[in-house]
């Protein structure tokens, strides 16, 4: 990436896919294979066309046939070949196979790497527009045992199998060149996949970073950017604090979903999730073995004065890790579109718990705007799918009411669409609630922590309180000890 100065202005001059290809080829010390499955050999095309590619590619093969694949890289206990696990051995293969061949007596320079995609391309129907894992195992130095690792999933956008391909091929060039020229920024390297490609080509869902070069690298992070730079509207977190792929964690799933600040997660949280999940089990044709639950934060959530603030984000995604949720980030402000993302991967059935006052915004008018169908349209696509809501109750600060579906106040407007719905049974009252825990929020709670008050732990799930405490979460250390020293 060459930066360029007209005015004041800063402007960076994006190689071209060629001169990218030619600067690989041209490096006499980067040496390694490509293998491609299910859309031809795109990648490794481009840097046949570069020239000078004799000094760069040790092997170029496409092991399209099945059985042919097999016999090379062994059979899947899921008879699938679009898979991480695929691509994963495609590259251990390859790279075992440059490291038992060529000799570092002979080459004590040279910077192995194999790169690989396994594929599928849009189908002749239509019907399913194709996706594929791409990746790379490289080194920067040739002492080094331990390779460097880039592995992520696409998914492709446009209409037209060859335009796919040509996408894929200018996708593994980058990577490529990414990985050799731009490894020391992460962040960066992931914009600049999109060099030469538009986001309405591709879509990029989950991206992994391994190796003793990446190793101060947080997955999360970079994947946060993904959902933050457009590259795709939602990732996800298993309990481990792993990066999942959404459509592996929610294929053929029933889904209960919990969308919050959860800054930090209460016990307010933790008592809707334990009811509506209990309630959920108990609905028709819901398997408990067959049931992802989701606790969902939208991006918007995420922003502190307009910009995204990452160490709160992770704050917020190792508390629920801690307690055993799966965290999704997601571009969904309203719950429609969050039900249509589901919908990609599961026809089962769907559920989403939410407060009093969520569900009085989801009845605003104003959040439909941009559809032509205004509300109707919105609430055709959220509730197609036979999907309940869950609501936690809400005791009103001034009078001590309590709020239900039974009185809480919608717009006028809105009044008959709510009952509606109210009395198909779309909306369900949690009934078993704790009543001792109604008047925690986590507005409360933060402000307390920042003025250094006691008794917030007692509001929180139990180890919460230990690890904002031990980990600095919100700032906890850090205001506590100013307030010492002041003293």
């Amino acid at each position: 990436m060459e930066i360029t100065l007209k005015g004041d202005t800063i402007i960076e001059n994006i190689p071209s896919i060629k001169q990218k290809t030619l600067r690989v080829n041209l490096n006499e010390n980067i040496y390694g294979s490509f293998a491609e499955i299910g859309a031809g050999q795109e990648t490794v095309r481009q840097f046949f066309r570069a020239g000078g590619s004799s000094r760069t590619i040790a092997k170029s093969m496409s092991a399209y046939d099945k059985d042919f694949s097999d016999a090379i890289y062994g059979i899947e206990e899921d008879k699938r070949y679009v898979t991480e696990a695929r691509l994963r051995k495609m590259l251990e293969l390859e790279m075992g196979h440059i490291e038992n061949r060529i000799s570092r007596d002979k080459h004590p320079d040279k910077l192995f790497f194999a790169y690989a995609n396994t594929v599928a391309t849009i189908d002749f129907a239509k019907k399913f527009k194709g996706h594929g894992w791409v990746g790379i195992k490289f080194q920067l130095d040739p002492t080094q045992k331990e390779y460097n690792e880039i592995v992520l999933h696409l998914r492709f956008k446009e209409n037209d199998a060859r335009l796919q391909q040509e996408t894929l091929g200018i996708l593994g060039t980058n990577l490529i060149y990414g990985a050799f020229y731009h490894h020391n920024k992460p962040k960066k390297l992931l914009k600049y996949l999109y060099d030469h490609i538009h986001k309405d080509q591709l879509e990029i869902d989950t991206i992994n970073f391994a190796g003793p070069i990446f190793s101060d690298v947080d997955n999360r992070l970079i994947s946060l950017q993904l959902v933050k730079n457009g590259m795709t509207d939602a990732i996800m977190f298993d309990p481990e604090g792993n990066n999942v792929l959404p459509a592996r964690a929610l294929y053929k799933k029933n889904i209960l979903a919990l969308r919050g600040s959860f800054r930090p997660v209460t016990k307010v949280n933790m008592d809707m999730f334990q009811k509506s999940h209990e309630m959920f089990l108990k609905e028709n044709k819901v398997d408990k073995d067959k049931t992802q639950v989701i606790f969902e934060i939208t991006l918007s959530n995420l922003k502190a004065e307009g910009e995204i603030d990452e160490q709160d984000f992770m704050d917020r995604a190792d508390l629920l890790c801690s307690l055993g949720q799966t965290v999704m980030i997601s571009n969904f402000q309203e719950y429609y579109k969050l039900v249509e993302y589901f919908s990609l991967y599961t026809k089962n059935r769907m559920a989403i718990a939410l407060g009093v006052n969520n569900l009085i915004q989801i009845f605003d008018e104003k959040y439909y705007r941009d559809l032509s169908g205004g509300i109707l349209e919105a609430f055709g696509k959220l509730f197609y799918k036979d999907l309940r809501v869950y609501l936690y109750p809400m005791k009103d600060a001034e009078t001590g009411e309590l709020i239900t579906s039974d009185n809480l106040k919608v717009h006028p407007r809105m009044k008959e669409l709510y009952k509606f719905f109210k009395y198909n049974g779309k909306v369900i009252d949690i009934t078993n609630y704790d009543p001792e825990v109604l008047s925690i929020f986590s507005r409360t709670i933060l402000q307390q922590i920042a003025n250094g008050e006691s008794g917030w732990d007692k509001m929180l799930p139990e180890g919460v309180a230990d690890l904002i405490k031990d980990y600095r979460l919100f700032g906890y250390t850090r205001k506590a000890i100013g307030r010492r020293l002041r003293r």
